[in-house]
């Protein structure tokens, strides 16, 4: 009876903690922002490593599309990607962001990069031909 009890009490904080992460994303896309754009994306950046834990919690980071430490992706605000974030909460760090902010594995990798450190003035081969 007790058994029952706190399943179903662990159930229940569990549907909470759900309702709320969609309460706090509802709550901060209608927060004032300085573009007033409605932040509809989650950014989840692995901060801890997967080693040792137990393979469910592996697979969730790899449906994430987390592979590595200090990796970057976008999802959209739903209930599944929101249920992922809740199993690896410990691991990984959320923001939400708007639509205008998301970026592309492309384009992160390109403002990583620094800028070229010389200018290509000319070339003696286009001044022979």
């Amino acid at each position: 009876m007790i058994s029952a009890a706190l399943r179903s009490s662990s159930a229940l904080s569990t549907k909470a903690q759900l309702r709320s992460l969609a309460t706090a994303a509802a709550a901060s896309s209608t927060s004032t922002t300085s573009s007033s754009e409605p932040l509809t994306h989650f950014r989840i950046t692995l901060r801890r490593s997967a080693i040792s834990l137990p393979q469910n919690i592996k697979d969730t980071l790899t449906s994430l599309g987390i592979h590595r430490r200090l990796q970057t992706v976008y999802h959209r605000h739903t209930p599944d990607i929101a249920g992922k974030i809740l199993t690896v909460k410990e691991l990984v760090m959320v923001e939400n962001v708007p639509e205008s902010a998301v970026r592309t594995k492309w384009e992160q990798r390109q403002e990583r990069k620094a800028p070229r450190g010389y200018v290509v003035q000319g070339s003696k081969l286009e001044d022979e031909l």
